[in-house]
């Protein structure tokens, strides 16, 4: 049932760069690898409401569905742009001490993560076309071998995040260290939420 071609597949999807990504990176240059690691988690846990809407169904009624579409596209398309204007806004330097730059619970980084990936509907509408293609028509019951799948893409997520959260954060010092690379991080951060917000905010249904 896990084939190598769903694993590969899965890889090369949780590996392009979205919105989870860029924020679990950011979240480690800026808070450190420790954060990153719970970025990841509530990257991951924002899949699940996905995942269990295309096992449970539901994916084809919001996919039928244009006005669910549009009010859960534009309350994603919301936040990313609240997130973009809040790094613009976001004018302090960071330190090693951490004296300047604000720690962030890890209750607040999981919920952020989670409402980034929870609040982009074509996520859903991705596994609804995604997980059938690994799963036999001629079964039954096909709830068990898709719930198995989508644990599998969840822990390849949540690692692969990881990964990426612990690199940026093994680059934090050369952050630090120059406040002309600050501006430009948060500058870039912030217009890639605002590009992706844009992005989402154009998708068709």
């Amino acid at each position: 049932m896990i084939s190598t071609e769903f694993l590969l597949t899965s890889l090369v999807v949780v590996l392009v760069p979205g919105t989870g990504v860029l924020f679990t990176v950011s979240t480690g240059l800026l808070q450190g690898r420790r954060a990153s690691v719970f970025a990841a988690l509530g990257c991951t846990a924002g899949i699940v409401p996905h995942l269990l809407a295309t096992v449970l169904g539901m994916a084809a009624l919001m996919h039928a569905s244009a006005l669910a579409f549009q009010a859960l596209k534009f309350a994603g398309v919301a936040y990313l742009l609240y997130l973009a204007v809040a790094t613009w806004r976001d004018a302090s330097s960071l330190s090693l001490a951490g004296s300047a730059l604000e720690p962030v619970s890890a209750r607040t980084l999981v919920v952020k993560a989670f409402l980034i990936n929870i609040l982009n509907p074509k996520l859903t509408i991705f596994f609804l076309a995604f997980l059938p293609q690994f799963i036999d028509p001629a079964l039954a019951r096909p709830i068990m071998p898709m719930l198995t799948l989508s644990a599998v893409f969840m822990a390849m997520t949540f690692v692969v995040f990881c990964v990426y959260g612990q690199l940026a954060g093994a680059f934090r010092h050369h952050v630090i260290d120059s406040p002309r690379v600050q501006r430009a991080l948060r500058w870039g951060v912030g217009a890639a939420f605002a590009g992706l917000g844009a992005r989402l905010a154009v998708a068709e249904s």
